[in-house]
C-alpha cells in the first residue's frame, strides 16, 4: 500500500508528497518502448526466480539481471548504472542486515532499492524504509502485492503491505550513524568491513579476494578512517549496529590490528 502521500527520504525524515504522486493508478514513468535493467539481488535461487517472474508480469519489456550475493551485486550496479530498480534480499551472503542496503543508498542514491525479507516484523520493515529503500516486501507476499510494490515505486512512491501501515521508523542515533559512515566506503572496502564482521582474519580476507595482506591492511586503515574509528573490534561493532539482530554477529578472533 502506498504510505497515503508521505514519501520516506531515509534515516526517519520525511516529507509530504506532491499532490502528482497521490493520486492512484498513475501510469509508469518507464515508456513501454523502453528496455529497463532490473536488478535483482537473492542468494535463494528460488525465490530470485520467483522475482523474475513478478518482474516480468508487471514490465514484460524489463531486462532481469540477477546477483546471489553482494560482491555479484555491485558488479552488476556498476555494469548497468542506469538500471531503474533494485530488489534486494535483507539477507545476503557478503553483508549483515542493512550493511548492503545502507552501502548501496550511499553510493548509488538514484537506484530505487525495494527490500525483500521473510521477516514480517513491521518494525524491520520501517527500519529498512528509514535506511533509504523505497519498499518492503515480505517473503511470503503474493505476485499482486510484488507488482503492487513495483508499480508504487517506479511511479516514485513509497510502498508497504497494509498490515505494516501506521508504525513509526526513526533509527537509533548509533545506527544512523553507522549508515552514514558505511555509505562512505568503496565497494572493495565495504567487502573487507564485511568479512571481518564475519569473523574473518586477515589473511582469509586476503585469499578470498585474490589480494595480498598488505593490500588488506590497507583497506583495514582506510576503513578506520572514515568510520572514525581505531581497531576492529569497533568496525565489527559499527557494523553491528546495521544487523537485523545485532546479538547474532560471530566474535571476532584475536589479530593485531
Amino acid at each position: 500500500m502506498i504510505l497515503n502521500g508521505i514519501r520516506d527520504w531515509g534515516l526517519g525524515i520525511r516529507k509530504n508528497a506532491t499532490s502528482e504522486s497521490r493520486i492512484p493508478n498513475l501510469p509508469f514513468r518507464i515508456p513501454p518502448s523502453r528496455m529497463p535493467d532490473i536488478l535483482i539481488a537473492d542468494d535463494h535461487p528460488l525465490f530470485r526466480d520467483a522475482l523474475q517472474r513478478a518482474v516480468l508480469a508487471t514490465l514484460p519489456q524489463a531486462r532481469v539481471h540477477s546477483a546471489d550475493s553482494v560482491h555479484a551485486l555491485l558488479g552488476l550496479i556498476e555494469q548497468f548504472p542506469d538500471a531503474e530498480l533494485l530488489l534486494l534480499d535483507l539477507h545476503m551472503p557478503d553483508a549483515h542486515g542493512y550493511s548492503a542496503l545502507a552501502h548501496i543508498r550511499g553510493q548509488y542514491p538514484g537506484l530505487p532499492t525495494i527490500v525483500v525479507s521473510g521477516h514480517e516484523e513491521a518494525q524491520v520493515a520501517r527500519r529498512a524504509l528509514a535506511h533509504g529503500a523505497s519498499a518492503y516486501i515480505p517473503k511470503s507476499s503474493g505476485g499482486a502485492d510484488i507488482a503492487a510494490a513495483i508499480r508504487a515505486v517506479l511511479d516514485g512512491d513509497v510502498w508497504l503491505p497494509p498490515t505494516m501501515l501506521g508504525q513509526t521508523g526513526e533509527l537509533k542515533p548509533d545506527e544512523a550513524a553507522a549508515a552514514v559512515h558505511v555509505a562512505t566506503l568503496t565497494p572493495q572496502q565495504f567487502r573487507v568491513m564485511s568479512m571481518l564482521a564475519e569473523g574473518l582474519l586477515n589473511k582469509q580476507i586476503a585469499r578470498d579476494l585474490s589480494v595480498s595482506e598488505a593490500t588488506v591492511k590497507a583497506h583495514m586503515t582506510a576503513i578506520m578512517r572514515k568510520l572514525g574509528v581505531n581497531n576492529r573490534t569497533q568496525v565489527a561493532l559499527i557494523a553491528s549496529h546495521l544487523a537485523v539482530d545485532p546479538d547474532g554477529m560471530p566474535a571476532l578472533p584475536e589479530e593485531a590490528d
